[in-house]
């Protein structure tokens, strides 16, 4: 007789029993807390990227469901978008993946991908390493959404796709990645203090 240990990465697998039908339900709930926090928005006027709660989404979701599940996730996430009006401010269709904050969606995706990834590495259970990670998401993010927004409009200036899809954002997402460092260790300690190691 054998017995195998099977040591689950992530926080999600803490508290949740393994199955498809599990991982299913993981995935459709980080897509649809990414398309809530996508309706708690406002806007700058003259700023054609509003401000929303989107980024906190994603860098939970990666960390809470690991690389595979954080990606799948935010791809249900943006494909839904195509039909219903999920994304910021309500807007949908495919339209908006290839306009000025189409690079946002995709960076969601690949963010939540890598976050995930550093969580199953045990970046999630301290705060500091949980900072890093979200940082290294938000900067994904910045780094897809702001090249999009410079070629689509802002006729391929840099510095304007900086002053509009980043420097506006800076502080906001900051705050962001601090409450995510918080809240995925506060978890895992309550976690670990009801299950044990």
């Amino acid at each position: 007789m054998s017995i195998t240990l099977t040591v689950k990465p992530t926080l999600i697998d803490r508290v949740v029993p393994n199955s498809f039908a599990a991982d299913v339900a993981l995935v459709v709930g980080g897509a649809a807390l990414t398309a809530i926090a996508a309706q708690l928005q406002f806007s700058v006027p003259g700023n054609p990227v509003p401000f929303t709660f989107q980024t906190l989404a994603v860098l939970l979701t990666g960390a809470a469901l690991g690389s595979v599940r954080g990606l799948l996730s935010m791809a249900l996430y943006v494909v839904a978008g195509f039909a219903l009006p999920i994304y910021s401010g309500g807007a949908h269709g495919i339209s908006q993946l290839l306009g000025a904050t189409g690079g946002y969606l995709v960076g969601f995706v690949v963010a939540a991908a890598v976050v995930g990834r550093l969580a199953e590495l045990q970046f999630s259970s301290h705060f500091v390493k949980m900072l890093i990670s979200s940082v290294a998401g938000t900067a994904i993010i910045y780094a897809f959404g702001v090249s999009v927004l410079t070629f689509t409009a802002m006729k391929g200036s840099w510095a304007l796709g900086v002053q509009y899809g980043l420097t506006p954002f800076l502080f906001w997402d900051a705050l962001k990645a601090l409450v995510a460092a918080g809240l995925v260790p506060g978890a895992w300690a309550l976690v670990k203090k009801i299950k044990g190691n």
